[in-house]
């Protein structure tokens, strides 16, 4: 099949994910948990984030923080399970606990009343990029002298006066509260808008093991100072669990249709984001649209810390699997492993039935 190859054309590589050269006799140096003693916590899993309609919910939402459990590469995945034993999840009303939070969607010219409800052990804010709002509901406690106290509740209203796709996080203590996975995105969507055939979110993230499994009360030693991020995610997730149509992020869609990627980086690293087989036009960044003077077609384009791109492209090529990953290609590794961390595909429905595919689901642990 034309097209296929998909994890073993990685940024290059023609190794794939069953490959034996992927050096698995390595063992990680930052695990996540101590064999003989079990796992740190028996905290809930997070599950992939959801969208929130906010005009079905009457522009109203509660959110809180959990602490919980988050696999990077699942139980049935090759080279799994891979896991944090502690992330502090967004949980939004009924839904259950994710990292990345859940998806705020909104319409241009609407307001949404947000309450943080914190149930949490530690003192919590939410603040969101670009969109307005009073100075008190900034969120930065640095400069409004004001957190969300364990047990304590803070409604902020945020107003749809920016559209675009947008950034959300915890700014108490940031530098380690974004890290244990308090970020999430919202959507406010121009007047008019005016959806593609098909439309994704994907959240760039890198993790320093070391946080979490101190913060999960293991004996592992963690300084901000000096981050060494050892996994690598899309929407939470790392390579191949992140090809998983359920758990993961694969672009599924039809020859001929338009799509419209919405990608966010939630780390403190530069990510080069980048797609095989097909070429992209930035249409949006940071809630502003890009002139169509300034638009031309690409296929790798760098989104720094907190930035944010809405990418479109026609789908027009040979039905198959199509890499996009990270092209910082050591970022395509989960605790040093290689293919793995942040790539997930670009995958058209009529190769969904080939052999190609059904090996890459083996890998991903979809049985389908």
């Amino acid at each position: 099949m034309a097209g296929a190859g998909a994890l073993g054309a990685l940024a290059g590589c023609t190794s794939t994910l069953s490959s034996p050269d992927d050096g698995s006799g390595d063992e990680p140096e930052n695990g996540t948990e101590n064999e003989d003693a079990g796992p740190l916590t028996d905290y809930e899993y997070t599950a992939p984030p959801q969208i929130v309609d906010l005009a079905e919910r009457d522009h109203t939402s509660t959110l809180r923080t959990v602490s919980a459990r988050h696999q990077l590469v699942t139980d049935e995945a090759k080279g799994g399970p891979v896991e944090l034993p502690e992330v502090w999840a967004w949980q939004a009303d009924d839904l259950p606990p994710s990292a990345p939070g859940p998806i705020y969607r909104m319409q241009e010219g609407e307001s949404f009343e947000l309450t943080f409800d914190n149930t949490h052990e530690r003192p919590h804010t939410v603040h969101v990029h670009a969109v307005g709002k009073s100075w008190k509901d900034d969120g930065a406690p640095v400069t409004t002298r004001t957190k969300v106290n364990p047990g304590e509740q803070k409604t902020y209203v945020f107003e749809g006066d920016v559209p675009g796709t947008h950034f959300y996080h915890c700014h108490v203590q940031t530098h380690n509260h974004l890290d244990m996975g308090m970020y999430g995105v919202i959507r406010v969507d121009p007047e008019g808008y005016e959806a593609p055939d098909r439309e994704y979110f994907l959240t760039l993230r890198e993790w320093d093991g070391r946080l979490h499994e101190m913060e999960a009360g293991g004996d592992a030693e963690y300084d901000a100072g000096d981050r060494r991020p050892n996994f690598y995610t899309v929407n939470g997730r790392s390579a191949p669990s992140t090809f998983h149509p359920e758990l993961g992020s694969p672009l599924v869609l039809s020859q001929g249709e338009t799509v419209r990627v919405h990608v966010v980086n939630a780390g403190y690293e530069t990510h080069a984001f980048h797609t095989h087989g097909h070429r992209f036009t930035v249409v949006e960044e940071e809630g502003s649209s890009i002139p169509e003077a300034a638009r031309y077609e690409q296929d790798v384009v760098p989104i720094a810390p907190a930035e944010r791109l809405t990418l479109e492209f026609t789908a027009d090529g040979d039905p198959g699997i199509y890499p996009v990953h990270c092209h910082k290609v050591d970022h395509v590794t989960t605790d040093g492993r290689y293919p793995g961390g942040m790539a997930t595909a670009i995958v058209y429905e009529e190769a969904m039935g080939s052999d190609e595919f059904a090996e890459v689901m083996v890998d991903a642990g979809y049985e389908g």
